[in-house]
């Protein structure tokens, strides 16, 4: 049932479904950043139908003799209880697993005996369970260090804190992502794509200083963002009057994609640059054509933004070529009535192309600390 909930949920509704341990079901409006499948979360959900069907006739023994392992300090937890365990969980047993894990930890710094890494398992598991708080406490517990040392355990709990919006939290995450600086890398791109989407949603002067510092840090050390990232730091930047930021962190981006452009001619447009303005908009006109499946668009509050500025130049000539533009425009259905936020608040779903380079590193890492490749970056 609650495997059925939460799948319904997510795919369907976009909703987050969970059982209380009354059994009862209720449904809190929630929304995540990466679909699922980016998270591993639909590989997590196959093991776990096949755990329960496998312990369909003794969960409850089982359970009792995980609590029975906790309590005595001569019995071990070994590497299958802890994945059968996590497997079955409800939200009922977190409180075991939370035990679980610290003994199961304090074991392997002693013995190691298994190479199985955990940490985004139990990231999954929290995140399919909906438990924010207590996956923050699992990740900040000091016998658990080393535990979640992967940057996609990180990555899933960064996106259920987001989902929460519990954005404070997310920058002390990353504060120790960048400390611990996991695979050689001080800034993990689905992390940093994450770290500025929260920035983007709090929307305040605070936010775009943290943003604009980790952004200059990100260019010193020649990391080029996500072009998700690049959208979430010039949509902040534009939100908080400093178009001149949103237009120079757009200048590797290219020009075809449906932000990017929005932005490049919004940020132009506050600046009082309306003439170059008008280069961006006819673009487009030469790309498509009438019949194109796939149309290269503008959102209406960009053309509203540009139509202020035109108007503000009083200069006949750049305000009878943007009333060309816009006829044009118009007549081919180029100018929808969607925003930027709505763009910004799409699910990054899978693609089996992305980070093909990366490919055969993956392949050689333990299962579950595998990179999920993604799309839809924007």
């Amino acid at each position: 049932m609650s495997l059925f909930a939460n799948t319904l949920g997510r795919n369907s509704l976009h909703l987050n479904l969970r059982l209380t341990p009354c059994r009862s079901l209720y449904m809190t409006n929630v929304r995540y950043l990466f679909a699922p499948s980016a998270l591993g979360i639909d590989g997590y959900l196959q093991t776990r139908k096949r755990s329960k069907e496998q312990f369909a006739s003794f969960t409850e023994k089982f359970r009792t003799k995980m609590n029975d392992f906790v309590a005595d300090s001569k019995n071990m937890i070994f590497t299958e209880d802890l994945k059968n365990m996590v497997h079955l969980a409800e939200p009922t047993d977190l409180e075991l697993i939370t035990k679980m894990i610290k003994k199961f930890n304090a074991q392997q710094s002693e013995y190691r005996f298994g190479s199985f890494v955990f940490g985004p398992v139990v990231m999954r598991m929290y995140h399919f369970l909906d438990a924010p708080k207590e996956a923050l406490e699992s990740y900040f517990e000091p016998r658990n260090d080393g535990f979640f040392d992967q940057t996609i355990s990180c990555q899933i709990l960064l996106d259920l804190l987001y989902s929460h919006e519990m954005y404070d939290d997310m920058y002390k995450v990353f504060e120790k992502v960048q400390e611990k600086q996991m695979n050689m890398t001080k800034y993990p791109k689905y992390c940093v794509v994450l770290i500025l989407a929260a920035c983007y949603k709090q929307n305040t002067p605070k936010s775009l200083e943290y943003a604009s510092h980790l952004w200059s840090e990100m260019n010193s050390a020649g990391n080029l963002p996500l072009r998700r990232a690049c959208v979430f730091f010039a949509a902040l930047a534009l939100k908080q009057g400093s178009p001149h930021a949103a237009l120079e962190s757009l200048s590797n981006q290219k020009q075809h994609y449906v932000t990017i452009r929005n932005i490049k001619a919004m940020a132009l447009a506050d600046l009082g640059r309306a003439d170059d303005t008008l280069p961006i908009l006819r673009s487009v006109l030469e790309i498509d054509s009438p019949t194109q499946k796939d149309k290269h668009t503008f959102f209406a509050e960009t053309i509203d933004r540009v139509r202020q500025a035109v108007e503000k130049t009083e200069n006949k000539d750049i305000q009878k070529e943007f009333n060309d533009i816009y006829k044009a425009l118009n007549d081919r259905g180029l100018i929808e009535n969607k925003t930027i936020d709505q763009l910004l608040n799409t699910e990054i779903q899978l693609s089996k192309s992305d980070d093909r380079g990366s490919s055969y590193q993956n392949r050689r890492m333990p299962f579950g600390q595998r990179r999920m490749p993604t799309k839809n970056l924007m």
